[in-house]
């Protein structure tokens, strides 16, 4: 006899093996001449070689199967049991072309508009890119979206997203908590996004693991971030001094994407946003790339698209005030 170990990533155990192992058991009763064990994300099977291919390719179809619906029954199970191997190996009809990822219980995340569709070719040409515009035409969700996909197909051991903690016309000293709890508002967009494309157990693990780490602006001073898809929310709340010392922590085999909302800046009356400053001063970069992204791209509520146009409109009238 001999083995083999699978381990399970992006997959909720209990989910993918059924109540008290259901779907293993069941998957172990088709194959009475081979043990199937699972520990924790792993699962040994100890057999012949043929039998060990067989069930190791029902295995990723079920693995592929709870990608994409967030789901196994026993009778899914039954099913690709059922299946000949020639069926099994069989290239299937295509479906869902247009999915970008996979997330947490079988949500397909798709690119809505062209201009998202343009961050995702931009991040693919360069390693630093600028995604600019208005609120709800799904910056933050799409540079998320790309992090997670390079960090599931292992091209970056790491995720670090941060923001500037900046007070929005409130006061973070009033709020109760200690720091983490006044913080963790502010970066509750990117938790929200995170929970749509990773299962919960797994993303508590790369969050205590720093696999994925989520942090105020301030805390990355003076690091080298190696490896890494580093995005930076709410550029537009960044003084010059702030941007410029995020832009340089950048390290070897690493991407960065900076989003921002030049119409949202909250910092202090006449403070000059770092984000505005940085779009002029590294323009003529060609290795960085630049996403403007505009009310077409909303993909909100459809009044928002409205709001947007209209405070455009009312802006293009008068003088910025910064």
């Amino acid at each position: 006899m001999i083995e083999k170990t699978i381990t399970l990533d992006e997959i909720s155990l209990v989910d993918f093996l059924g109540v008290e192992n259901t779907n293993i058991r069941e998957l172990s009763a088709a194959f009475p001449m081979s043990k199937i064990i699972s520990r924790g994300n792993e699962i040994t099977i100890r057999g012949t070689s043929a039998e060990i291919t067989r069930i190791t390719e029902i295995l990723a179809s079920l693995q592929e199967h709870y990608l994409r619906f967030g789901k196994i029954t026993s009778d899914n199970v039954k099913n690709y049991l059922g299946q000949t191997e020639e069926e099994a190996s069989a290239p299937q009809a295509p479906s869902d072309d247009d999915a970008f990822l996979y997330g947490n219980k079988g949500i397909v995340i798709r690119m809505k508009t062209a201009n998202q569709m343009a961050m995702v070719e931009a991040v693919a040409k360069h390693d630093i890119v600028f995604a600019v515009g208005p609120a709800g035409t799904g910056k933050t969700y799409t540079a998320v979206a790309i992090a997670v996909k390079a960090l599931k197909n292992k091209e970056v051991r790491k995720i670090i997203i941060t923001r500037p903690a900046v007070e929005a016309g409130e006061n973070l000293g009033f709020l109760p908590g200690d720091l983490k709890e006044k913080i963790d508002p502010y970066l509750r967009p990117i938790y929200d996004a995170l929970d749509d494309m990773i299962p919960a157990e797994k993303l508590k693990l790369y969050i205590e693991n720093r696999t994925i780490e989520i942090a105020p602006l301030a805390y990355m001073r003076g690091r080298t971030l190696n490896n890494a898809f580093i995005l930076l929310d709410e550029a537009q709340n960044t003084t010059p001094m702030q941007l410029k010392m995020f832009l340089t922590r950048m390290g070897p085999n690493s991407k960065t994407i900076i989003t921002g909302d030049r119409t949202q800046v909250d910092l202090p009356t006449k403070m000059k946003s770092g984000l505005a400053e940085a779009l002029h001063i590294l323009k003529d970069i060609p290795e960085i790339g630049f996403v403007q992204l505009d009310g077409r791209d909303v993909v909100r509520h459809k009044l928002v698209r409205l709001i947007i146009e209209a405070y455009e409109k009312a802006e293009a009238t008068h003088e910025p005030k910064r």
